[in-house]
């Protein structure tokens, strides 16, 4: 059967935040670093602000909600039971965010920071920066995916189920993986009741609040009302926290990002060669298997991209805000948006590869 060449679509853009994440990202790290560097005390404050014997940091802890509860919003879970009818995507999306990214996550951190940079970061920051890594790469995105698969023209609603998936399995897979994963390729402890406080809070407590919202509010307000006011009400408050996330985080990491600068570059060669490693090969299932474009473009973003706030707030709670396993998710953050783009842009260029398909519900 012959390749049907989809037709020209409208150009699409970002929002004048989401264009510009690196720039806010750049002056984030800037803030924060002055304000760790100037301001010690108040920073040293910040950081000791902890759960009872959980390690979990409150202002980080809030802060993460504020995004975390906007986007599980977003999530309909009942649309899930309709994937069936269309699994090829979805299954390729799990097999390569749960059996494929961690595990090659590990090779590359390990290979890079174990081997090939050693003589210049050393093997302490070595096992610090393999599990980092690990950590940034078992949590796939969330809220950004939705941002990417607009920008290819992805099909809606069958990314809102590859999202809803990734995020019940998180709550499983999440922490025995990272567990697994940093002990083996680092040595590095890892402490699995303080994970489990992370997945709990991070993961549990925001989707069961947000879950709960959408059933409520929906059937007391109904859907129009629930997405054209509440949703659009919370987006410039996880603007907000999402900024001022990444100030903390700086300010926290200020003397080693100060201290290691060429540290900051060495960490983000693993990274980029796992989100292109991983991008590559969901796009070239995709296209194997014979799914659509509106499929095949969001499943290999989401094979690609990182839930950056909850791989940093786990890796601060598991090590410290000053360790150099928070630095690596923080690297995480400052490549993200970039390269994700590139992605976009190679997925937009190659979308004769794959046959057209109108986007529909998931279940359809």
């Amino acid at each position: 059967m012959a390749t049907t060449v989809n037709p020209p679509v409208a150009k699409k853009r970002l929002s004048f935040f989401e264009r510009y994440l690196s720039v806010w990202v750049g002056l984030c790290m800037a803030a924060g670093v002055v304000l760790g560097r100037s301001f010690p005390e108040l920073t040293g404050r910040l950081r000791a602000m902890e759960f009872d014997h959980s390690q979990i940091n409150i202002p980080i802890a809030v802060l993460i909600w504020l995004m975390i509860y906007p986007m599980m919003l977003k999530i309909d879970f009942s649309s899930i039971l309709g994937v069936r009818r269309r699994p090829k995507g979805i299954l390729i999306t799990l097999f390569v965010n749960w059996v494929v990214k961690p595990f090659s996550m590990a090779f590359f951190a390990w290979l890079f920071f174990r081997h090939l940079l050693v003589p210049w970061i050393g093997p302490a920051q070595a096992d610090q920066y393999i599990a980092g890594c690990i950590i940034l790469a078992a949590a796939p995105c969330t809220a950004m995916v939705f941002v990417w698969s607009y920008l290819t023209d992805g099909d809606p609603a069958y990314t809102l189920v590859q999202v809803a998936l990734n995020d019940l399995l998180m709550l499983i897979l999440f922490a025995p993986i990272v567990r697994l994963l940093v002990a083996g390729a680092s040595g590095l402890e890892v402490p699995f009741q303080v994970l489990l406080y992370s997945v709990i809070v991070f993961i549990v407590i925001p989707l069961a609040l947000a879950s709960l919202s959408r059933v409520v509010l929906i059937r007391w307000k109904g859907i129009v009302w629930f997405e054209n006011y509440y949703l659009k009400a919370f987006h410039p408050v996880a603007i907000i926290a999402l900024l001022t996330t990444l100030v903390f985080i700086f300010a926290f990491q200020a003397d080693n990002i100060l201290a290691k600068p060429l540290h900051i570059a060495l960490i983000a060669l693993p990274i980029l060669l796992q989100v292109y490693f991983n991008a590559s090969l969901a796009y070239g299932l995709m296209r194997l298997f014979k799914v659509p474009f509106s499929v095949a473009a969001p499943g290999a973003l989401i094979g690609a991209s990182n839930f950056f706030e909850l791989a940093a707030a786990t890796a601060i709670t598991l090590y410290g805000p000053e360790s150099g396993a928070a630095l690596a998710t923080v690297v995480g953050v400052l490549v993200e948006v970039p390269v994700m783009l590139s992605v976009v842009a190679f997925c937009n260029r190659t979308r004769h590869w794959f046959s057209s398909e109108v986007p529909q519900a998931a279940g359809s």
